[in-house]
């Protein structure tokens, strides 16, 4: 999986979580909250996310979980949330729709 798919994939289940809170569904949110944790501690493990990139992801970790969890020190929200990670996932569709039909559906590591 690329770099871009990953955010947007982290991105998809981070907006899941973000959106069940706001509905008021605690039962979606705690699932989608639960997959996202596991998807931002999989990607800060990876070694293709080093020094400034592995921090940043480090501080959007905070921020989530303040928000979804916490006081909302930081004053987030769905939407907040959404215009960071949209970008990644409307990336990785251009970077998918770019590949020659002969090329491998997923990047070999």
């Amino acid at each position: 999986m690329t770099p871009l798919e990953q955010m947007g994939n982290l991105g998809t289940e981070v907006a899941r979580a973000a959106r069940a809170k706001e509905a008021g569904d605690t039962t979606r949110c705690q699932g989608a909250f639960d997959r996202s944790l596991e998807l931002f501690e999989l990607t800060i493990a990876d070694d293709r996310w080093r020094g400034p990139r592995r921090r940043e992801l480090c501080l959007v970790r905070e921020l989530f979980i303040d928000y979804i969890a916490g006081d909302n020190t930081y004053r987030e929200s769905a939407a907040s949330l959404d215009r960071y990670f949209l970008p990644f996932a409307i990336a990785a569709r251009l970077e998918y729709e770019a590949r020659p039909l002969s090329a491998p559906l997923r990047q070999v590591d």
